[in-house]
């Protein structure tokens, strides 16, 4: 049993962070479990997702997700399981409204640099009177 403040603190976080992790652990079972006993692209979706918020949250490392999807992609296909339409749809979508900002952002790049490259030079010179002064 901690006696010391902080260890008290950190033994209360630490039963927390259990919890949630079991959660997190638990609902990726389940979307699993569901996918596996009837294969369907909302349900392989899902459990994409699930492993990408474990990724996110720290509870698995990105390449062990990856492994995993890349098992659930090949399971998918011997289920003879094809992605929605919807999914190709929306994926399309993104990449034409992103071609537009690309060519705005080029456009504001130069004036930007030529800003940055003043400011530094301006930050220098008082810093060094600064530290003769002390001297």
């Amino acid at each position: 049993m901690p006696i010391i403040k902080s260890a008290k603190k950190a033994a209360r976080q630490s039963i927390k962070r259990r919890e949630n992790n079991q959660e997190i652990k638990k609902t990726i079972r389940n979307a699993l479990k569901d996918f596996r006993n009837k294969p369907t692209a909302e349900k392989m979706a899902k459990v994409q997702s699930e492993y990408d918020k474990a990724v996110k949250k720290g509870l698995m490392k990105k390449n062990t997700a990856s492994r995993r999807k890349a098992k659930l992609a090949e399971f998918a296909k011997k289920a003879n399981v094809k992605l929605a339409p919807a999914k190709k749809a929306a994926a399309a979508k993104p990449a034409a409204k992103k071609a537009p900002a690309t060519k705005t952002a080029a456009a504001k790049k130069p004036a930007t640099k030529t800003a940055a490259a003043k400011k530094p030079a301006a930050k220098k010179a008082p810093a060094k009177k600064a530290a003769t002064k002390k001297a």
